[in-house]
């Protein structure tokens, strides 16, 4: 007898990576569920969300408290809807290894599938990206998975082309500007993992940060000592309107104006939910944004809202 035909791909992702990588394999109609973070391409917000943060919302210092006291005390950060996952009957669950912080985990969902499962359980796709290159190759793995090899391929080869046009452009620039990129505002944290890698390919040198490393706690001091020529605002999680509006606690901080990237105005804000923090194919979008505000004269990607840069001044 032959072999019955393979169940048709239903697909959870618990991660808004995740999520935008399976669009870019072309495979965006098999997803069945998301996480409530998933809220691109368009499509996703009209899928059922099966997780939610447990971190009370405010202001970014007091986020970074509950954050700090959930780990320290083991409390999770974050509630899957286990009910409504199983309800799905999905074929693959997409998870992630790379930042508890960031949203669920391997653990919560190993959970899940010892609570026990009606039928055959999932398959359970774990990503755990580092660098530019992990975000490529865990495209090219996802595609394998999930049955789409070509598609995956075709896609991580037409990434990385974008990233070597840029490269090719910035590559021989002297000198090249000391880049403070803070994926968090207060209190300072400063961008690790792929952010360095995008900085030296868009033409700046990274300060603090490590290329597959986490991202690490920082001092006004030590921000102050390495007089970064130019400073990215890139709070995980924020939106660029929330990200200006977080910013605008800094001009409370005496050195914050001291400065000389802030007296010369070289700020920027983004929309760091949507690009930098986001390991998925818009990775490299990112690495444009970034790019064009370095060197506004020589690319132009079409910042629109994605960016904004910040007075040299104080307000009044």
């Amino acid at each position: 007898m032959p072999a019955p035909p393979p169940a048709p791909l239903r697909i959870v992702s618990l991660l808004p990576a995740a999520t935008e990588l399976v669009h870019a394999l072309g495979l965006g109609d098999a997803l069945v569920g998301r996480s409530h973070e998933c809220d691109w391409p368009e499509a996703a917000r009209a899928l059922p969300v099966c997780t939610r943060s447990l971190v009370a919302d405010g202001p970014g210092a007091a986020i970074d408290a509950d954050v700090r006291r959930r780990i320290e005390t083991g409390e999770p950060l974050f509630e899957i809807d286990a009910e409504r996952v199983r309800a799905l009957a999905p074929t693959h669950l997409l998870t992630q290894a790379q930042c508890d912080v960031c949203a669920v985990g391997t653990e919560q969902v190993d959970a899940l599938l010892a609570a026990g499962w009606p039928g055959a359980p999932p398959a359970v796709v774990c990503l755990a990206p580092k660098t530019l290159g992990d975000v490529f190759a865990e495209l090219q793995m996802l595609g394998r998975a999930l049955g789409a090899a070509d598609a995956g391929r075709a896609a991580a080869t037409g990434l990385a082309d974008r990233v070597s046009q840029v490269g090719e452009k910035t590559g021989a620039r002297r000198p090249r500007p000391k880049v403070l990129c803070l994926e968090w505002l207060d209190p300072p944290i400063a961008a690790g993992n792929w952010m360095p890698e995008l900085v030296r390919v868009a033409g700046g040198e990274p300060l603090f940060g490590r290329v597959g490393h986490p991202s690490v706690d920082v001092t006004w001091a030590e921000i102050t000592e390495a007089d970064p020529d130019f400073v990215v605002l890139m709070p995980c999680g924020f939106d660029l309107e929330r990200t200006l509006e977080e910013a605008r606690g800094l001009e409370e901080v005496p050195a914050w104006w001291a400065l000389r990237a802030v007296r010369e105005g070289s700020v920027a804000a983004v929309d760091a939910d949507a690009y930098f923090n986001r390991p998925g194919p818009r990775i490299v979008d990112s690495l444009e944004l970034l790019a064009e505000i370095l060197w506004p004269a020589d690319f132009d990607f079409g910042l629109g809202d994605r960016a904004a840069r910040l007075s040299s001044a104080p307000d009044g």
